[in-house]
Formats: structure tokens, C-alpha cells, sequence
């Protein structure tokens, strides 16, 4: 690692590792449930006050449910095979009822905390209903009473996720992977269309400010991308400065899009039934072959009770069969997602297209209760098929079940994962978005940004959370990291608190880039020098003070008891004035959600506001 570092131009890490506070895996969203637990009992009078008597505390290990006593010691979980302590790899979905949670690497330990993971805090849901993924699970607790939350650590969207780092030793050098999934934004879009706050646990900041399109400049030079960096005032909190890091990805012309070979994974289990479903799903795929020619090809696996080729591959010229078997399918069943996996990608194997866009995509609501029996094993097998040149994508329908899940599929199949909860959702992923969404111009990007501690005292990566990178890993190409679609863009934010000798001359960070093309195995470095001329917020462009405002939303969504300085209405006014052009209304609807948001959260903004404002 010393050595890896040194190549990316870090510091050697310092010792002891267990010191370091790198963020880990997210809490997943606390309104998954798989269906076969049996749900909290009802909130109201009768409810046990904390500090109860002891409860049954139902666990999901690998989607079996194993029921512990809650006064069980935390380090002796047991699964349903055998007592022995659980390991992240392990543990996927857990529910507990007034008890708590501890991320981490250390399996089960403690409280409510992991050893070194930063347990999320048992949050009330019907008096203690949690969802974990990833660390161990301390189903210890007592009934109605959340636990505290643990230190900080690797685990989790702690407070160490959020605090500002200085950067001496290691933490000199902040590395990430790139993110252009846009699900969080329309999970955010249901929530507030039912005039319903969503779970912080289902925003993610990142994902809310990549599902615009900006005004960047693409690369000029043939090249993969073009890097732009801007600095101005920080519009929460004005004496800090706000670094953003956008890349713009070659745009393709739609007559050099590649041949497409699609084959649809289409789940059409009984929980598809809903009209926001697999309905919403079969004018989605209607869309799409629209926007497909003679030269592309699709096929439709669908898996329920069993698996089965609902169409073989077959050439869009052929448009009526297509849409003659979209329109023939029907839900019904359990979900076998297993068989269908493996049928699908025989299927995209058998046509595949050398130099072509090979795909499998995944249209599910998440809902999987039968046949996937080894998630990591799953995982495993989608990244090993990306290798072979099919990538993986995933389409959520009807909610955020299964979110965290899904978002995990399509990382490791080197794709990207969209949420479609209405009909214009699916006009921008499959027509406006097309070729972003099925054509990769670069795999495994990364960015590592090395703060000069002359100029900057400390900083904090606004997002980013389950996509932060050990510093060694910036070089290492077996690490596996997002991927970049043409013509698409990516937007990141730091917020920096200014060291009191800086210099408005000297530069205040370097960032570098690291990508493969896509049938690559050895990643091209290339490096950006990043100064501040000393602009006040009002002085940015308005591609950066929307991009902000986007930002200060999922802020106040994501952490909503982070004391701010900022509240709804400043994002309204931040926002406002750069709508721009808005061809497809996207900014416009923005304006239409915090407005939403604002008119749900006048207690919260009332305690807020008596709060001191988060400085850092």
C-alpha cells in the first residue's frame, strides 16, 4: 500500500491503519424490507418505553430469518446454519426492534457500534425497525429504545463521513470512485409526490446532482473526458470555499452509436403487478424500440416462479414481434432471480457483438424472495461476466425496495442503475439519455485530489459516501470503480475551510484522474491543477450555483438533524435564477420538489433554525 501511494503521489500512510477514518459501506435504505419478516408490532400507547423488557428480534442472514433474543450477547449472533459470529461478508438485511446496528469490519461487536465501523444508531420506525447492510449486527436492545450511535469509523454514514478532514499524513490525498447513477433523485421524486419526507437513508447527495445535465465542454482532443474545476464562496457557510470537479464525457453522435445487443431481464413476479410496474415497465421497453435500428438486437428473459426466453434475440427491424411479446407479458409468481440471471447472459453470450454494446438490464422492483441464496456469490458472477465484455445495468420499478441491493448489481456489472417511477423518467433514461446509458466511453474511473495544507486546513467531500476509495487503491487497476457513459457528466463538491496562511496565487489542490477504455486493463493518469481567484458565490457560474443548491438539498434530506445555515428556501433562491434554457423542465421540477420538501419540514426548519450553524 506504501508503495501504491507513493506512486499516486500520496504520503506513505500513517501507522497504525486502524486510526484511519475511511468511510465504508452506507446503512441501506430503513424502508427495504424483505416480505417474509414479520412486521414490528404497531406504534401507540402500548408500545414498551426503552429500557423494556426483552424482545424476539427478528434477523435476515442471507435471506434466512433467524429470530434472537434481544438481550443476546452481541458478539454470538447466530445464523440459522450454526452459532458463530457473523462477518460483513455475511451479513446483508437486519431488523431490530429498539435495538441497534455496528458497521464495520470487525463482524459482530458491541452495542449498537461496530469496533471500528461506526454503527448507525437504532432510528424509531414503528419503535426500532433498522436496516443495516453490511458490517455485523448487534441485535441487542431493549424494546422502543434506540441505541446511540457508535464512533467513528468505516462504516456507515457516521459523523466521520461528514466531519473535515486535515490534510497531513494520508489524509493529504482524497480518493473516490465516480458515480453517475441517478436513482436517489427519483426515489427522492415518489417520496415527495406523496407528500412524504424520503428516508435519509435513500438519498444520496451525489446522485441528486448527477442526474442533470450541465452545460460542461466536452473534450476537444478525441479524449475520454474533459476535467473543469471552479472555485467560489461556500453559499452555507460564506468564509469556506467550495471546490467543484465536473468531467464531461465524449459526446457520440447517434449515427456512431455502436450496434446494441440488449437482452431484458424482466421480472414479472406477482409483486409486479402495480401499475407503476411491470405496466410502466412495458411502455418503458415501447420507448426504447423506438429509438433502436435494423442493426441493434432484443431479447426478453423473464423470471418469476421459473425462468424462461420470453423473446430470443432478435433484430429491431423486426419491430411488431418485439413489441408483440412486450405486450404478452404478464406478472405473476415468486421471484427466481437466480435461473433468470444465468439465462440472460447465455443469451447476451450466444449473440455477442464484438465491438458492440452488450448489455443485460434488469427490470425489477428489488422485491427477490426465493432462489437467490448467495448474494456475494451473485455478485461475484456479474463481475466476472463484465470481464467478459457483458455489463450489467439495472431498472428499479415501483419503490425503493431492494435499492441498496440493486445499486450493488450494477456497480459490479460495470453498469448504472436508474429508478423509473414515471412514464418522463423513462423518456430520459431510454430516448434523451440513450446513449449515455448504454454506451461506455471509460470503466474503473477514479478521482484523487491532493490538498496543498499551505492553502487548506481542512475539507469534507460532499456525497460520496459508499463511493470513497483507500488512497492506495487510485493505482491499483484491480480495484474496480464506476463507470462513464458518452456524453455524460459527472459533478463533485468539496467544501474547504482556508488555512489562515494561504496565498490567493498559489494553487490549492491537484486532481487526478485515472480511467480505462472500456475493453482496457491498465488505467491512463492524467493530472489538473486547481487554483482559487477568490469569486463570492454570486460570482460562479451558473452551472455551479445550481449544481450547489442541488447539493445543499440533498444536505438537508440526507442529514436532516446536521445543524445548517442553510434551509429550503436558500436553495430556492440559489437555484432559481439558473433554470437556464431547461429544453426537457428537469430544473423547473427541482424547484417544484424543495418547494415540496420546504412545506413537510416546517418543524424541522423551525428547530433547525435555533441550532448554530454547521462552521465546521
Amino acid at each position: 500500500p506504501a508503495a501504491l501511494a507513493a506512486r499516486a503521489g500520496c504520503p506513505k500512510p500513517p501507522e497504525p491503519a486502524a486510526q484511519r477514518a475511511e468511510p465504508g459501506p452506507t446503512p441501506g435504505p430503513a424502508a427495504e424490507r424483505p416480505t417474509q419478516v414479520a412486521a414490528p408490532p404497531p406504534a401507540g400507547p402500548r408500545d414498551p418505553e426503552p429500557g423494556g423488557p426483552a424482545i424476539e428480534v427478528p434477523v435476515v442472514v442471507l435471506e434466512e430469518e433467524v429470530e434472537v433474543t434481544a438481550d443476546a450477547p452481541a458478539s454470538t449472533v447466530p445464523s440459522s446454519a450454526a452459532n458463530k459470529a457473523l462477518d460483513a461478508a455475511e451479513v446483508e438485511d437486519a431488523y431490530g426492534i429498539g435495538g441497534g446496528a455496528g458497521g464495520g469490519r470487525q463482524g459482530v461487536k458491541g452495542v449498537g457500534a461496530g469496533s471500528r465501523g461506526g454503527g448507525a444508531a437504532g432510528r424509531p420506525w414503528a419503535k426500532g425497525r433498522l436496516r443495516v447492510r453490511g458490517g455485523g449486527v448487534a441485535a441487542q436492545g431493549n424494546a422502543g429504545g434506540p441505541l446511540p450511535a457508535g464512533p467513528p469509523g468505516q462504516g456507515g454514514t457516521s459523523e466521520a463521513t461528514r466531519a473535515f478532514v486535515a490534510p497531513e499524513g494520508d489524509a493529504r490525498c482524497s480518493t473516490f470512485s465516480v458515480d453517475v447513477d441517478t436513482a436517489a433523485y427519483a426515489n427522492v421524486r415518489r417520496f415527495l409526490s406523496r407528500r412524504v419526507l424520503p428516508e435519509p437513508a435513500l438519498v444520496r447527495t451525489e446522485e441528486l446532482i448527477n442526474y442533470f445535465a450541465y452545460a460542461y465542454a466536452p473534450p476537444a482532443d478525441g479524449a475520454a473526458f474533459a476535467v473543469h474545476t471552479e472555485v467560489a464562496a461556500c453559499p452555507w457557510a460564506p468564509s469556506h470555499r467550495l471546490l467543484r470537479i465536473a468531467l464531461k464525457g465524449r459526446v457520440l453522435e447517434a449515427a456512431a452509436r455502436p450496434p446494441c445487443n440488449l437482452v431484458f431481464l424482466v421480472d414479472v413476479s406477482g409483486s409486479m403487478r402495480q401499475p407503476n410496474k411491470l405496466p410502466l415497465l412495458q411502455e418503458s421497453l415501447r420507448l426504447l424500440v423506438g429509438e433502436l435500428g435494423e442493426l441493434d438486437r432484443i431479447a426478453l428473459v423473464t423470471y418469476a416462479g421459473a425462468s424462461g426466453l420470453a423473446l430470443p434475440s432478435t433484430s429491431c427491424s423486426e419491430r411488431d414481434t418485439i413489441l408483440a411479446a412486450i405486450d404478452a407479458l404478464s406478472a405473476g409468481g415468486s421471484t427466481h432471480g437466480d435461473a433468470g440471471i444465468q439465462l440472460a447472459y447465455a443469451t447476451a453470450i450466444q449473440h455477442f457483438v464484438e465491438g458492440g454494446v452488450n448489455r443485460v438490464v434488469l427490470a425489477t422492483d428489488g422485491d427477490w424472495n426465493v432462489g437467490i441464496t448467495d448474494r456475494e456469490a451473485l455478485k461475484e458472477r456479474i463481475a466476472e461476466k463484465a470481464k467478459s465484455g457483458v455489463s450489467l445495468s439495472v431498472l428499479g420499478f415501483g419503490g425503493p425496495s431492494g435499492d441498496a441491493r440493486m445499486e450493488a448489481l450494477a456497480d459490479r456489472g460495470d453498469g448504472n442503475y436508474a429508478s423509473i417511477d414515471v412514464l418522463r423518467e423513462a423518456q430520459k433514461a431510454l430516448v434523451q439519455d440513450l446513449q449515455g446509458t448504454l454506451v461506455t466511453i471509460a470503466k474503473d474511473v477514479k478521482l484523487q485530489v491532493e490538498f496543498d495544507p499551505a492553502q487548506v486546513a481542512s475539507y469534507r467531500l460532499i456525497g460520496y459516501e459508499n463511493r470513497r476509495l483507500a488512497n492506495a487503491d487510485f493505482a491499483d487497476d484491480q480495484k474496480d470503480a464506476g463507470e462513464i457513459g458518452a456524453g455524460h457528466s459527472v459533478t463533485a463538491f468539496y467544501e474547504l475551510i482556508p488555512s489562515a496562511e494561504a496565498s490567493p496565487s498559489a494553487p490549492l489542490a491537484r486532481v487526478r484522474l485515472r480511467h480505462k477504455q472500456p475493453t482496457g486493463d491498465t488505467s491512463a493518469l492524467s493530472e489538473h491543477v486547481v487554483s482559487d481567484v477568490g469569486h463570492g458565490f454570486a460570482e460562479a457560474s451558473p452551472e455551479f450555483r445550481f449544481a450547489a443548491a442541488v447539493a445543499t438539498f440533498g444536505r438537508l434530506l440526507q442529514h436532516p438533524s446536521e445543524p445548517s445555515a442553510a434551509r429550503f428556501p436558500d436553495v430556492l433562491e440559489w437555484a432559481a435564477p439558473c433554470v437556464g434554457e431547461d429544453r426537457f423542465g428537469y430544473r423547473a421540477e427541482f424547484l417544484e420538489l424543495v418547494r415540496a420538501a420546504q412545506a413537510l419540514s416546517p418543524e424541522r426548519e423551525a428547530a433547525a433554525s435555533k441550532q448554530p450553524a454547521d462552521r465546521g
